[in-house]
């Protein structure tokens, strides 16, 4: 069953404008040790922070809550698996809303497609529990 939808587009000049203004301010509240470490060696760093920060913002749309429930952006980490397959990993509060918002299902599975073009970062994710 389906639990939520999110999806998020954003305009990869602002992450370029916010990475030469505040990097590592921006770096550092935003993005996990691994993310930094993943988008920094690929040569347009920008697009790949820009689909990170738009996958944040899709999952907590589809979790239906916003970062209303005191979810932080570093809470939701972006990896890719061995194939380049991008996923999910949450931490802490965030991880607490969706085993709460999936209470009452035995399995539960997070999907997460992100793409970009030249101008534009974009994140779809789906929830599911069954």
């Amino acid at each position: 069953m389906i639990i939520g939808i999110g999806t998020d587009l954003i305009e990869i000049n602002r992450i370029e404008t916010l990475l030469s203004r505040h990097k590592e301010r921006f770096l550092g509240r935003v993005f996990t040790r691994h993310e930094i470490t993943t988008a920094s060696v690929v040569s347009n760093s920008a697009a790949s922070f820009a689909k990170r920060f738009a996958a944040k913002e899709a999952f907590v749309k589809a979790l239906g809550t916003g970062f209303s429930q005191g979810i932080k952006l570093t809470e939701i980490e972006v990896y890719n698996n061995s194939s380049g397959q991008p996923h999910l990993r949450l931490y802490g509060t965030a991880q607490r809303t969706l085993d709460h918002r999936l209470a009452g299902y035995q399995e539960k599975c997070v999907h997460l497609s992100l793409s970009d073009t030249h101008t534009e970062a974009l994140a779809f994710v789906i929830i599911e529990g069954w």
